[in-house]
């Protein structure tokens, strides 16, 4: 054999043992935990067939659970894994309820990789002389028929030995089972069926799992086929986990309210993060296109690192006047806005957002047992800016507001005061409402001088140059219209202040609350009609 052959031999042997390796590792990298991090294969839930196109909501798991539980034990610290362990066992116990059932005895062997859950209807019975019942369905995949076979027959016969009154019923060549449960004292419907040989189905009743069956069988009465739906979905970029869609106007329904704006529906998918949980979102409205550009951090070059809370951007205008027009978001957003206008004496929207066209950034400083609040702008970006902010020292002294100026350092900076002399002593009090300076293109303004001393001496230690604040980023997509930042263990007790439901929530999400590190949200713009953003959960 001629040495040039020999050599084409062995380079063909080792061209296919490349290939091999490479197919190889890629399947044990698939197989592995760590390749949740590209999303699962499976893109949107096969189970919206069950579900009406006119359902208020539908969340869908596209893993099976035990593979989330594999990466937080491939990525948690050693001395870590058995106690994610533990909070794994009480993550799927809690789903399980008060009930006997057990997730690895009774579950795990036949569960497949999808979980959906859904809120079918606003009143099952469609009969509001009776009052509302939503209509709900859980559909899991299975991977053993035969397993969940028996899941559910011993499932039935454990409720009839308790005395419960069985129905069985045959409906479009599927067997549907229901009864009243116990469930902490109380008696709920619970209804099953196995349709095909792919999936479980649980209900609150019967005629919930007809519905879906029919749904299933008349593609057009499915979500799978709405194009509102399929919209959404399609404007998805990231891999994902998990889905979720709403029926924004029906989802308002369920909750005693009437959506006001032109959103129709919302979709998020979830994905996994090294350093957390990633988010994007799409909102069906209408609108033109945003042209967007890598989001500039030289607004928080001022901000101190401390900021538990922040917002940052441009064109603050537009953004109110968007947040304005959309009823359900002004409602959060109008009350801490109304707020810090009455300190000032001012119509914030009117009065200073309006010439706001270029960068902004607004946070909350602690000092102490107060909370102070910081904002700047770029007054370079409308001309008519700095006669906006010359005309606020006069609103000010129309309404009783004093305008002076001392130094801090080396910087002049304005000051709004109010007196006040109603006191025994006849003493004359003057009350800093708020101050402002110039540095740059940018003026700043600020509620106590406090506040404001804390922004002319932060120097490098702000949040542009955090690394918190960039892990919290990190994830997000780089053009975008701005951030909103939460620093959770500072900003937590404040939240729970102002928010006491949210101690409620904390309690229902244990698991995520307790390694929650910072929340971060940015707005990607409009694409085609549909409203994009992300949402990074930074967690420990």
């Amino acid at each position: 054999m001629k040495f040039r052959s020999f050599l084409n031999i062995v380079a063909a042997i080792a061209s296919v043992l490349l290939v091999l390796a490479t197919i190889g590792f890629s399947w044990i990298f698939a197989q592995s935990p760590l390749g949740l991090l590209r999303g699962s294969p499976k893109s949107t839930p096969t189970a919206a067939m069950f579900v009406s196109k006119q359902a208020p909501v539908m969340a869908s798991l596209l893993v099976n659970p035990d593979r989330l539980e594999g990466l937080r034990q491939v990525t948690a610290k050693p001395g870590d894994r058995a106690a994610t362990r533990r909070e794994f066992e009480q993550f799927t116990q809690g789903i399980l309820g008060n009930s006997e059932l057990n997730y690895r005895r009774d579950v795990q062997p036949w569960l497949g990789d999808e979980i959906t859950a859904a809120i079918t209807t606003l009143d099952v019975d469609r009969d509001e002389s009776n009052g509302k019942e939503s209509g709900y369905l859980l559909a899991l995949a299975t991977k053993d028929t035969e397993r969940s076979r028996e899941f559910l027959q011993l499932f039935w016969q454990k409720r009839a030995i308790a005395g419960t009154d069985l129905a069985f019923e045959d409906y479009k060549g599927t067997k549907i089972i229901y009864g009243k449960v116990e469930s902490d004292s109380v008696p709920i419907t619970v209804a099953s069926a196995i349709v095909g040989r792919q999936y479980v189905l649980f209900a609150n009743s019967p005629k919930v799992l007809r519905n879906s069956i029919n749904n299933a069988q008349a593609a057009e009465l499915n979500l799978e086929n709405s194009s509102d739906y399929q919209t959404a979905i399609a404007s998805l970029d990231r891999d994902r986990v998990g889905v979720i869609f709403a029926n924004l106007p029906a989802l308002a329904e369920l909750n005693g309210k009437e959506i006001t704006d032109t959103a129709s529906s919302a979709a998020i998918a979830i994905g996994l993060d090294r350093k957390g949980l990633i988010a994007e979102t799409a909102i069906i409205r209408g609108g033109t296109d945003a042209s967007l550009s890598k989001q500039s951090l030289d607004a928080l070059k001022y901000i101190p690192a401390v900021a538990p809370i922040s917002a940052s951007g441009v064109n603050l205008d537009r953004l109110w006047s968007g947040l304005s027009s959309d009823g359900t978001v002004s409602k959060w957003v109008n009350s801490p806005i109304e707020s810090l206008g009455k300190r000032w004496n001012l119509d914030l929207p009117q009065d200073i957002f309006n010439w706001v066209k270029g960068e902004y950034a607004l946070a909350l400083i602690p000092q102490g047992d107060t909370l102070d609040w910081v904002f700047l702008a770029d007054k370079t970006a409308d001309p008519e800016a700095e006669s906006a902010i010359a005309r606020l020292d006069e609103l000010g002294k129309a309404q009783g507001i004093t305008a002076g100026t001392i130094q801090i350092g080396d910087q002049a900076v304005a000051v709004w005061t109010k007196l006040d002399s109603a006191n025994v002593d006849k003493k004359i009090d003057a009350e800093v409402v708020g101050v402002h300076t110039a540095i740059g293109k940018y003026e700043i303004f600020a509620t106590s001088m406090n506040a404001m001393k804390a922004v002319l001496n932060a120097k490098k230690n702000v949040l542009a140059n955090s690394k918190s604040f960039e892990s919290a980023i990190a994830a997000l997509q780089k053009e975008n219209a701005g951030y909103l930042y939460l620093d959770w263990e500072t900003a937590q007790p404040i939240l729970e202040q102002q928010y006491p439901i949210l101690k409620v929530a904390e309690l229902a999400g244990e698991p995520i609350f307790e390694h929650l590190r910072s929340l971060t949200i940015s707005n990607y713009g409009n694409r085609s009609g549909v409203q994009r953003g992300g949402i990074f959960v930074r967690l420990s």
